[in-house]
Order: structure tokens, then sequence, then C-alpha cells
């Protein structure tokens, strides 16, 4: 699979229930026990956007951003079929919603759980840092990360912008 890996919008009709199935049966959300339905909810969320990377085997990653809110470029879920993994397509993912976020603003925001060191080495090589610790937020004994990649402040942005 090494080599150009293509980035399209996710069919939600019949791909969120894949996407779904690769979350539930892979770290880090069998350890933040997340559920069937609420993976499902997330990703048939329209105000969110999902992109894929599709190989013979079908979804072999994907990325959800949101948009909206206080963090506005939020990197919520970035997931990579086992098999997959190593390859480079969580950092093409990454790239490709950093590209796609920068557009609307510079700043990119991700968590990683405190048991991922693996995710947490790909996201600080490139190029995000931690900026806060959200003890046991969604699981008794481990903590989630907040990082941040940042272009500058939004004052600057917004004049660059205009």
């Amino acid at each position: 699979m090494k080599g150009d890996h293509k980035v399209e919008p996710l069919d939600r009709n019949t791909e969120a229930v894949e996407c779904a199935e690769l979350m539930v049966t892979s770290e880090p959300w069998l350890t933040l026990r997340l559920s069937r339905e609420t993976a499902l909810a997330v990703l048939t969320d329209s105000a969110k956007e999902v992109h894929a990377i599709r190989d013979a085997n079908g979804i072999a990653g994907f990325v959800v951003i949101d948009m909206r809110g206080l963090l506005r470029g939020y990197v919520q879920i970035l997931c990579v079929r086992a098999d997959c993994r190593r390859q480079g397509l969580g950092s093409t993912l990454l790239r490709w919603a950093e590209e796609r976020i920068f557009r609307e603003s510079p700043n990119v925001f991700i968590c990683v759980s405190s048991f991922n060191a693996g995710a947490r080495r790909l996201y600080e090589r490139l190029g995000f840092e931690v900026v806060g610790t959200l003890r046991e937020l969604v699981v008794p004994g481990h903590d989630e990360l907040l990082l941040r990649k940042t272009k500058g402040t939004w004052e600057a942005f917004r004049k660059t912008s205009a």
C-alpha cells in the first residue's frame, strides 16, 4: 500500500459501519470502551467531515474533522486499519487534515490517550505540541492529552485571510 494514498470523502451511507467496526476492534478505542453506537453517531454526524483512504479490502484509514466551536480545526478521530499501520497512512491523513483545517483556522487540535505512545510520537514528529492534560476524561486511569499545531494567532490569521 506504500505510495500515493488518495484521501476522499467517506460515503456515510455505505461505509460508516465499516469505519465504526475498525474503531471498536482496535486501540485506543478498546481501552476507551467505545461502543459501536457512539462510533457510528460520530461517523454519521453531518456537522463533521469524514475522509478516507481505501484499498482493495475497503477502508484502510479515515479521519474525522470538526470545524465548529472553540477548538475549530479539531481532528476528532484518526484511525488506520491494523494491517495498514506503519505504511504512512496516518501521516497522510493527518497532513491532509492539516491542509484542510489551515484554510479556515490557524490551529489544528488533536487529542491522544496517555497510553497511546505510538500515536503521540507520530503527532509530535509532525509538529504537534502538548498544550494540556485532560485528566481521566474518558475512562478512569487514563488521561487525554490535547495537542496543537499552529500557524499563529487568530488575529494574524484573519489579517492574512481577509
